[in-house]
């Protein structure tokens, strides 16, 4: 077989396999299959943990307290203490709200050492809930009057379900480098691929996607409970492994919710970016979910060098059909982010795709090499393999910005 022809046998073949993973993607996000709805809704308490101050928080809030849910509601907004910039924005829509039963405001307090903020707060707020089952919800989410009704129609409706979770979608408008980049990374790559491997698995995970997610207490006592995620820098994911591994299901509502992101520079964006692949070495596993995305990122790469290699040998229709596998590339987390329910983005962004996919092995290579992340306001030193390090000697001071 002479150069020639294996350099297009090689280009043709990673050309399908782009072509196969589109569409693997494209057909799971038709939808996920509605599950039955319960006769009662049970009475839940959403925790909503919040730190720093997320672009939209006001309108976030206010969806939050207008949930639509059949069933009580109990709401709990918590923060470390009275100084967070959050506080007065959430104590404004509470005053015009009235004094209300349903809703509460709690300080919890700094972390200890061995648990992040976000931990910290959901264990305060599970210690003061009331409802029957229990919801964690990230601040940057706005949610819709259909979210949380389903989420709980998908636990209740789901045989041996110890939690659901809800994908989500950025759907603001990117304006900057950093919102294309936040919106693709989601909608384009992350998103997709999880829904379609729960797709594969009958509507489950093994882990979790913490941004709306609901539980059943039952399920979190038999692991321990949430303090069970201590040294851990990516609970939800963590809380999901240990249900799976007590027997209960991860399952995904069908509903996804939308996370609010606008006005990001590159410069905010890439200490993000960074934050998420620190996230995937201990949080997500890699036959289920990153060995995906490395062969997307194998077929980019190698369709881009042998496009190189043809052309430096002269081989026009080679470098042509090899470079259509970075195009295609590009061009599909485009299309996934808009078929998800992203704004598409304007032609001026179009290349940070691209972009994303050139800058990958040095971003990856941060992300694994870091010992460091700051998250939220606050510092973690990290061990190899990705968690918190719990030793006292080389932990990092917690620090407020």
């Amino acid at each position: 077989m002479n150069t020639t022809l294996a350099l297009t046998l090689l280009a043709a073949v990673l050309l399908v396999w782009v072509g196969h993973t589109y569409c693997w993607q494209r057909r799971a996000l038709r939808g996920l299959p509605l599950r039955p709805k319960p006769r009662n809704h049970p009475s839940i308490t959403v925790i909503r943990p919040i730190k720093a101050l997320d672009t939209g928080l006001e309108a976030n809030v206010r969806a939050a307290l207008d949930h639509g849910y059949p069933g009580p509601v109990e709401t709990l907004f918590v923060f470390d203490d009275h100084r967070e910039p959050a506080w007065p924005v959430v104590e404004k829509v509470l005053a015009e709200r009235g004094h209300a039963d349903d809703t509460r405001v709690l300080f919890c307090g700094r972390p200890a050492g061995n648990r992040t903020g976000k931990l910290n707060a959901m264990i305060a707020g599970l210690r003061e809930a009331r409802g029957e089952l229990v919801a964690f919800v990230d601040s940057d989410v706005r949610q819709d009057r259909d979210a949380l009704r389903t989420l709980v129609d998908t636990l209740l409706g789901t045989a041996g379900a110890g939690a659901a979770f809800a994908p989500v979608v950025a759907t603001a408008p990117p304006l900057t480098v950093g919102d294309a980049g936040y919106a693709l990374m989601i909608n384009g790559l992350y998103e997709p691929a999880a829904i379609a491997a729960a797709a594969d698995r009958g509507g489950e995970l093994p882990f979790i996607m913490g941004e709306f997610m609901a539980f059943k207490r039952e399920a979190i006592a038999a692991i321990g409970g949430l303090e069970t995620a201590d040294g851990q820098l990516v609970d939800d994911m963590f809380l999901g492994h240990r249900l799976n591994e007590y027997g209960y299901r991860n399952v995904m509502s069908s509903h996804p919710v939308a996370i609010i992101q606008q006005g990001a520079s590159l410069h905010e964006f890439l200490p993000i970016l960074v934050r998420w692949l620190a996230f995937s070495r201990s949080g997500l596993p890699v036959l289920a979910f990153k060995l995906h995305h490395w062969l997307v990122g194998g077929a980019f790469w190698a369709g881009l060098a042998i496009a190189l290699v043809a052309a430096g040998r002269s081989l026009p229709l080679v470098a042509v059909l090899s470079g259509s596998v970075p195009i295609a590339v590009g061009w599909m987390i485009h299309d996934l982010h808009v078929r998800l329910g992203g704004a598409p983005l304007p032609w001026s962004l179009r290349w940070v795709g691209f972009a994303l996919w050139l800058a990958a092995p040095l971003i990856y290579a941060r992300a694994l090499t870091r010992t460091e992340i700051d998250w939220r306001g606050r510092r973690y030193r990290l061990d190899p393999r990705g968690r918190l390090d719990c030793n006292p000697a080389t932990r990092v001071p917690r620090r407020d910005r």
